[in-house]
């Protein structure tokens, strides 16, 4: 097959720090590529990933968001790629704008990365009617039917580089966190938890928004002591070298986030993950196997006391199995499968005069 992936023009492909969707992105397109496909990709022309790539801005957008560029990112992009089988989108405007153009080959495949939600469900609903639209974990497709019932044409687990993310030995008696500095993400819960749990605590963290400034100040600072060290975006290799010696992953979400990349990323380091159980962590964490749900700051220290008893092995063997970029790509050539044979179908079905005035 020939197949166009869209990245958002806010981070190259792969990101130089934080950028969970970008990773995914470069992983799907070397997945597929690998399986024999031939991948173009539409980013941004400071990306790095190696397939051809297309691009109309050199250097990344900023801030996320703007939505001129973004609009003006996905008709070049769409444009670019028409020549393929398929476009698996992954922007948010982009199907959006090639369903309302008309546009009918070639077909559209639309990851959300994002929530389902009272916002995004009426732009979402519509998007559904021009695309395939993929959810990335069973979370996000009960969101789905629960505002109004949008279609899903598959669930799809993200996936990881595993190689990239060896397995690690544990024993350096500290916990780590790793993400966005925001609330939803519950740093403020991480700190005071490795604080009661008598544990030191690395902080990886994007913090470079005002509203993650605002929220670092107000709530994280006031809880750390002056020989705390300073959260900070690590380098790529730094954060892989912690997470593989760290006793835990804490990762005490406050909503339901969509997947988690990162829950999967500490279990390729054979590192077990304490979580709260919303959104996608149940999916991803095998309780008493891989780490603990827990429902509280207070579990989640106990389970500080317990994670030695988890086998790193397992948490290793559970990232193979389930969260290899292998089976992602895997995954994804089915559905596009599925979403051209139904295309051939109906155009074999519809009159050749009329092909034209049909919207995909």
């Amino acid at each position: 097959m020939r197949i166009g992936l869209i990245a958002p023009p806010w981070v190259p492909v792969p990101p130089p720090a934080y950028g969970g969707t970008e990773v995914v992105i470069g992983n799907l397109a070397r997945g597929l590529q690998d399986l024999g496909h031939e991948v173009r990709l539409f980013t941004v022309g400071e990306s790095q990933c190696p397939v051809p790539t297309d691009f109309l801005y050199p250097k990344a957008i900023a801030p996320i968001g703007v939505t001129v560029p973004e609009t003006a990112h996905v008709l070049a992009a769409y444009e670019s790629l028409a020549d393929m089988d398929v476009i698996h989108d992954h922007t948010f405007l982009g199907p959006l704008i090639a369903g309302l153009r008309g546009m009918r080959r070639p077909p559209v495949v639309h990851t959300n990365h994002g929530p389902f939600n009272g916002e995004t469900h009426p732009i979402l609903a519509q998007i559904a009617k021009y695309s395939a639209l993929v959810a990335i974990s069973r979370s996000q497709a009960r969101q789905a039917q629960a505002y109004g019932g949008v279609p899903i044409a598959g669930v799809i687990h993200h996936g990881i580089d595993l190689d990239v993310y060896a397995t690690g030995p544990g024993g350096g008696g500290y916990l780590m966190f790793v993400g966005r500095m925001s609330p939803d993400k519950g740093v403020h819960h991480a700190v005071r938890i490795a604080k009661k749990a008598g544990k030191r605590l690395y902080l990886s963290v994007k913090m470079r928004e005002d509203n993650e400034i605002s929220y670092f100040e107000s709530e994280v600072r006031p809880l750390l002591d002056p020989d705390d060290e300073v959260p900070s975006e690590m380098p790529l290799d730094r954060r892989i070298d912690l997470l593989r010696h760290a006793d835990a992953l804490l990762n005490p979400i406050t909503w339901r986030e969509p997947f988690g990349l990162v829950m999967a990323e500490a279990l390729a380091c054979a590192t077990p993950v304490l979580a709260f159980p919303n959104g996608a962590a149940p999916e991803i964490i095998d309780p008493g196997r891989t780490g603990y749900l827990c429902r509280d700051e207070g579990e989640m220290i106990s389970a500080v006391d317990r994670v030695a008893e988890i086998d790193r092995n397992l948490c290793r063997r559970a990232a193979e199995q389930r969260f290899s970029l292998q089976r992602m790509a895997r995954d994804h050539e089915r559905l596009y499968r599925r979403v051209l044979e139904r295309e051939s179908g109906l155009m074999r079905r519809i009159p050749a005069a009329s092909r034209g005035l049909i919207s995909a």
